[in-house]
C-alpha cells in the first residue's frame, strides 16, 4: 500500500485516551506543547492529506487549558506538527470513573488476570458510578468522532478505554468505517466472566460495532472471539493460518459480520538504533559500565505495573545466586523500574516492594565492590537505552503482555547480541519464541535456570540468536503496523 494510494481515499480519523501533544501550564498562564511519536503518529503523517483528526482526551492541567482554549475546534497546528487534534476536556469526575475507576482498574485486571479472586472484584454501587462515568466518556468520543469525520470516513479506535465507542459511534454515522485495536490481551471466556455479565457484554458488543476488530496475536483474537461465542451467542468462523490478508476470525451477531484481525506491532529500529549512539545515551553508558564493572549484565526495564512481573523476576535472580553461587560477584541484575499509576494506591505498594525486594538481595549478597541489583526508579529514555547496548542477558517475565516491545528492543540494540528470557505469556513469545528461553512466569526456580542458561550460553549462539529475534522484532515497524490497519480496514 502506497502513500500515493492512501491519499486518495477518505479521511481516516483516530480516537486514543492519549494523543501525540501533551501540554504544561506555566503560573503566567503560557502553555508549552510536547509532541509525542510512536505508530499513529508516523502513520498519520503517511496519510498524507487522507489525514483526518485526531480526537483524544486532555490528560492534565495544561491538557484542560488548551483544550479549552480550542473549544470545539482542533488544537494549534503549529503545536501538532500539523496534524489535526480535537482534545476533549472531558469533566474530571467522569474521566478519573472511566480511566482510574474502570480501564485500569477493572478491564485491565480481567485482561492481565491480576484479580486476587477472594477478595476482589467486588462491584458495588461505586462500581456502578463508575461504569457510568466509562459510558459518558466513550459517548464523548462518539459525539466528536461523529461530527468530525466526513461522509465514508474510517475512523480506528485505539484499546480498552474505549470499547464502546465503536458501536455507539454506529448508531451515530452508520456510514463511516470503523476500526478498534486491542493493545492488551484478552481474557478467556472463563476468565472474562468476572465481569458482570450485562457489563461484559456491552463491552463484547461495543467492538463488534466495528467493522474490523484487531488485536496483537492470534491468540487474544481467539479469546475475544470465545468470548463473543460464549456470552452472546455469536457465530465465529476461522480463518486459516496462512490465508492471504491479517484475518483471523469473523464474528457475526444480529445479521452483522465484524472481522477479527492481527498486527503484531514491532519496534521502530531505524530510530532506536540511532537514538541510542547520542551522546546522552554514550554517558550514561559509560556511567553505567564504572558502575558494573567488567561483570555480565542481566537487563530489564519496565513501569512498576503490576503485570510487568518484576517482584518474581527479582526472587528468579535472588534464587540464581543461591543456587548457582559461582555467579556471585560475576553477575549484575541491572533493573530500571519506572513508578507507574501512583495515583493507585495497589501501585504505589507495589512500586514500595520493587524496592524492598533489590534492597533486601543487596543485603544478603553484596560484598566488596559488588553490589548484586542496580536498580534505578527515574525513567530515563536514554539510560535505558544505554542498558539496551550493554545487555548480556534480557529478563522480560510479564505475567501478561499484549506484545511487550521491551523483548523486541533489547536483542536489537544489545551491542555483543543478548539472550532473551521471555515469559511464554507476553504476545511477543508468539513471534520470538523459537529464539527466546521462554518461561512460566509463576516459575522461580524455572526462570532462574533459564538465567543461568542465558549467562552459560556459547557467544556465538547468543549473537545468532539475537540477529534472528532482531529481525522478527522490526518485521512491522509501527508505522507499517498503522498503515496495515488501514489497508485491512479498507477491504472489509
Amino acid at each position: 500500500m502506497g502513500v500515493a494510494e492512501v491519499s486518495e481515499a477518505p479521511p481516516v480519523l483516530v480516537a486514543s485516551n492519549r494523543g501525540p501533544v501533551s501540554y504544561t501550564l506555566a503560573d503566567d498562564g503560557t502553555l508549552t506543547a510536547r509532541r509525542g511519536g510512536g505508530g499513529m503518529v508516523s502513520g498519520l503523517s503517511a496519510l498524507g492529506s487522507a489525514a483526518g483528526t485526531w480526537v483524544c482526551a486532555a490528560l492534565g492541567p495544561g491538557d484542560r487549558e488548551a483544550a479549552a482554549r480550542a473549544g470545539t475546534g482542533t488544537l494549534e497546528a503549529a503545536d501538532t506538527g500539523g496534524q489535526s487534534v480535537r482534545m476533549l476536556d472531558i469533566p474530571p469526575d467522569i474521566f478519573d470513573a472511566a480511566y482510574n475507576g474502570i480501564a485500569n482498574s477493572v478491564l485491565w485486571f480481567v485482561h492481565h488476570l491480576l484479580y486476587q479472586t477472594p477478595l476482589e472484584p467486588v462491584y458495588d454501587s461505586a462500581f456502578e458510578s463508575q461504569w457510568a462515568g466509562y459510558e459518558s466518556y466513550n459517548a464523548a468520543f462518539a459525539d466528536a468522532l461523529a461530527a468530525e469525520a466526513a461522509r465514508g470516513a474510517e475512523v480506528l479506535v485505539q484499546d480498552y478505554h474505549l470499547a464502546l465507542v465503536p458501536a455507539l459511534l454506529r448508531e451515530r454515522r452508520p456510514d463511516l468505517r470503523i476500526g478498534h485495536f486491542s493493545h492488551t490481551p484478552w481474557a478467556p471466556p472463563d476468565l472474562y466472566r468476572v465481569l458482570p455479565d450485562a457489563v461484559a457484554r456491552q463491552v463484547l458488543r461495543g467492538i463488534l460495532g466495528a467493522d474490523r476488530a484487531a488485536f496483537l496475536t492470534r491468540r487474544w483474537a481467539r479469546a475475544f472471539a470465545d468470548c463473543c461465542a460464549d456470552l452472546l451467542g455469536a457465530r465465529v468462523r476461522d480463518v486459516p493460518e496462512g490465508t492471504a490478508g491479517t484475518d483471523a476470525f469473523t464474528v457475526t451477531l444480529d445479521g452483522r459480520t465484524t472481522r477479527l484481525g492481527v498486527h503484531g506491532l514491532g519496534a521502530d529500529g531505524d530510530f532506536l538504533r540511532e537514538r541510542a549512539h547520542r551522546p546522552d545515551a554514550d554517558e550514561r553508558l559509560a556511567a553505567l559500565r564504572a558502575q558494573v564493572g567488567d561483570r555480565r549484565t542481566i537487563v530489564r526495564v519496565d513501569r512498576t505495573e503490576l503485570s510487568k512481573n518484576i517482584v518474581r523476576g527479582l526472587l528468579a535472580y535472588r534464587r540464581l545466586l543461591t543456587e548457582h553461587p559461582q555467579w556471585q560477584g560475576r553477575v549484575v541484575h541491572v533493573a530500571f523500574a519506572y513508578p507507574s499509576r501512583q495515583d493507585l494506591e495497589i501501585y504505589r505498594a507495589y512500586t514500595a516492594e520493587v524496592s524492598r525486594v533489590a534492597e533486601g538481595i543487596n543485603a544478603e549478597f553484596a560484598r566488596g565492590d559488588w553490589t548484586p541489583v542496580v536498580l534505578h526508579v527515574k525513567d530515563d529514555f536514554a539510560r535505558s537505552l544505554a542498558a539496551y547496548r550493554m545487555a548480556d542477558v534480557a529478563l522480560v517475565n510479564p505475567i501478561r503482555d499484549g506484545m511487550n516491545l521491551v523483548a523486541k528492543e533489547i536483542p536489537l540494540i544489545s551491542e555483543q547480541g543478548c539472550a532473551l528470557v521471555l515469559s511464554r505469556e507476553a504476545g511477543a513469545a508468539a513471534e520470538l519464541g523459537d529464539d527466546a528461553l521462554l518461561v512460566n512466569p509463576y516459575d522461580i526456580a524455572g526462570t532462574a535456570e533459564a538465567l543461568h542458561r542465558a549467562l552459560t550460553m556459547p557467544a556465538d549462539e547468543r549473537r545468532a540468536r539475537a540477529g534472528r529475534l532482531a529481525r522478527a522484532a522490526t518485521a512491522l515497524t509501527p508505522r507499517d503496523w498503522f498503515l496495515a490497519q488501514v489497508e485491512a480496514l479498507r477491504g472489509s
